[in-house]
């Protein structure tokens, strides 16, 4: 089982620490150019792949992807009380506590784990997360949303030309699907990697806060994965899939959400930072748990 859990767990740390120690030796990467080739083109082609090759129902993918608003739902009933209690401002802390890191480690781990499935059910939980991401972050750091903004996101045309494909019977053409799955497989080496170099040039602020917010996030996260896993009736790879994407860490989005709208982002980094660091701390006992 430990051999296991660590071929798991390694790929995805030894990656983000490639991405570490380069930004620290100072070599150059473009990090918002490869976020933006990652999002507009990586992301999109791994979820058409992915969707398409996978042995899954419908039903079972608008489960998780309605679990997954459900999760985040009751991640705000929990999370609003307690930055109310503590008197820390809700547009810079709340975000962090409802958006974890679904993509950049959360679908390589259930890759790893659970193999296409896996990562067919994990790409139907982080549809809907990062949905919420880039229509409630700005919403809730700046008081104002366009929902229609997500018509003009890639990876929701994929979502839906993938499902057209897959329910109705289409074949795609040979050299149309190897070429997607192709240009798809960069983009979680790019996450892992991209993920390092943004750990890199954050900095924590308020050690205590950045903590007890932290453990707030990651026991959130898995107490209300395992329970709404438990609800749904879930098991095997549903199962583990729902617990490690709600256990995941703060998400690095919720920082550049925070330094736009100047809404003390020195602050989020330290939760961003601190999150992930302990997540690989507790990343061998929720494999453990899942498997």
């Amino acid at each position: 089982m430990f051999a296991e859990i660590f071929s798991i767990i390694a790929p995805v740390f030894l990656s983000a620490c490639i991405g570490l120690v380069w930004a620290k030796r100072g070599l150059p990467y473009e990090t918002a150019f490869i976020t933006r080739l990652v999002t507009n083109v990586g992301f999109p082609c791994l979820i058409f792949a992915a969707l398409v090759k996978a042995d899954i129902t419908a039903d079972a993918l608008g489960t998780m992807g309605f679990a997954s608003l459900a999760t985040v739902v009751v991640f705000a009933a929990i999370a609003v009380p307690v930055l109310k209690i503590f008197k820390l401002d809700q547009k810079t802390y709340l975000p962090a506590m409802l958006f974890a890191n679904t993509g950049n480690m959360g679908l390589p781990l259930c890759l790893l784990a659970f193999g296409e499935q896996g990562l067919a059910l994990g790409i139907a939980y982080f549809t809907v997360s990062a949905l919420l991401v880039f229509v409630l972050g700005p919403a809730i750091a700046a008081g104002t949303a366009n929902p229609l903004e997500i018509l003009k996101m890639p990876l929701v045309w994929a979502v839906v030309f993938a499902l057209l494909v897959k329910f109705t019977g289409v074949t795609v053409f040979a050299g149309v699907l190897n070429t997607v799955d192709l240009v798809g497989g960069f983009a979680i080496p790019l996450m892992l990697i991209t993920l390092g170099v943004s750990l890199a040039g954050l900095k924590v602020t308020s050690l205590n806060r950045s903590i007890g917010l932290s453990v707030l996030r990651l026991g959130m996260g898995f107490i209300v994965g395992a329970g709404f896993a438990e609800m749904l009736g879930y098991e095997g790879a549903a199962r583990g899939v729902l617990i490690i994407e709600c256990a995941m860490p703060v998400a690095v989005f919720n920082y550049l959400f925070a330094q736009s709208h100047d809404n003390n982002p020195e602050e989020v980094a330290g939760t961003v930072l601190v999150s992930t660091a302990l997540s690989f701390l507790t990343l061998p006992a929720l494999l453990w748990y899942v498997k």
